[in-house]
């Protein structure tokens, strides 16, 4: 059993590594005719398009594990099957279940390294890639979720922000109070806020109007602090989109929107499917097991491998599709995250179980 393992995970790594590396070269080529539209934007050439997508590549990687595992897998399996090597440890006594399970412990290290792609470097090098592009092109973020810029909710205060800089920094910021008969009590505008800590920021150029029975006060100051719930992760969601988040990041945004009664459907799908999905390399892996149940005519192999090329992205754009609509129509955020990998799940112990009749 552990020869078994050994002769498959040296196979299936080497292909698995040799269709990474295809697919990396052929997205990051895509991405960087896309940053090509905005070459000339301020300071941002051609250097800065290439680290972009440089730093872009975690995030691809994540994207990809589970293609890259299915068609590499496919390839090393119908390889060997095609030098009889399958064959042999079958006629050896080599059931079935030993071939998953030897599959299974192959796949787990490549669990882990999904994990760690995406929660630890695919949303920091995201980020940093967002504020390169953003730094270089002299630019700041337009919040357009209304014509009015984006609004959040605080406690009983609505904060109204047109614009953020890379680091953060917001602009033209409007916080509307209201006291607990929701009468409005308070209208702080400042041209400029700076995060200092925990729940504190610093507004700069403030004009603010207070309303009470005897009338209105308009106060201007150069300076004033602003306490709020409102922190650097729920603002970063700005820059970097919810598929880029960490887990814990996610599960903070969606705990503060929910404190402050908002939809949290789409944060609560992007959550469940950063859980979910480094599980789909198993699933990839029980997929190409059935490829090389047996050799048939020659020119058999390119037919698999073509056809594991086609279920590989069909996961991963219709797995995205049904994400969107997910988020669009409101469903079960579990069942949304976790429909195509069961879906595939299914597939592959139907393709197992066919297999094994014949």
């Amino acid at each position: 059993m552990r020869l078994l393992t050994r002769c498959l995970a040296r196979e299936i790594y080497a292909s698995i590594a040799l269709v990474f590396t295809a697919l990396l070269m052929l997205f990051s080529f895509f991405d960087l005719i896309h940053e090509l539209n905005v070459l000339g934007s301020g300071n941002y050439h051609l250097g800065y398009a290439m680290l972009f997508v440089l730093l872009t590549v975690p995030g691809r990687i994540y994207e990809l594990f589970p293609v890259a595992v299915l068609i590499g897998a496919i390839f090393a399996l119908t390889q060997m099957a095609a030098n009889s090597e399958l064959t042999v440890y079958r006629s050896s006594g080599v059931s079935l279940r030993q071939m998953v399970i030897a599959l299974f412990k192959i796949g787990l290290p490549l669990v882990l390294l999904t994990y760690l792609c995406g929660e630890m470097i695919a949303p920091i090098s995201e980020r940093m890639a967002q504020e390169l592009r953003l730094k270089a092109q002299n630019a700041e973020v337009s919040l357009r979720e209304f014509r009015s810029g984006v609004w959040a909710k605080d406690e009983r205060s609505f904060v109204n922000i047109k614009n953020v800089l890379p680091d953060t920094t917001l602009l033209n910021i409007s916080i509307y109070e209201f006291d607990e008969s929701y009468h409005l009590r308070a209208i702080t505008a400042a041209k400029r806020a700076a995060y200092v800590e925990k729940n504190r920021w610093q507004l700069e150029d403030v004009t603010q109007t207070l309303f009470n029975t005897q009338g209105t006060t308009v106060n201007h100051q150069a300076s004033m602090e602003w306490r709020s719930a409102l922190n650097l992760g729920i603002l970063r969601a700005i820059l970097v989109g919810s598929k880029q988040m960490s887990i814990l990041n996610l599960y903070q945004y969606i705990q503060h929107l929910r404190d402050n009664h908002q939809k949290t459907v789409s944060y609560e799908i992007a959550m469940w499917n950063k859980l979910v999905y480094p599980f789909a390399v198993l699933v990839m892996m029980l997929l190409a097991l059935p490829f090389a149940s047996h050799q048939r005519r020659q020119g058999g192999i390119s037919a698999k491998i073509f056809l594991g090329i086609i279920l590989g992205l069909a996961f991963h754009f219709v797995g995205k599709l049904f994400t969107n609509l997910g988020a669009l129509n409101e469903w079960q955020p579990l069942l949304s995250a976790v429909a195509m990998p069961l879906l595939f799940l299914l597939l592959a112990t139907g393709m197992l179980w066919m297999t094994e009749r014949r």
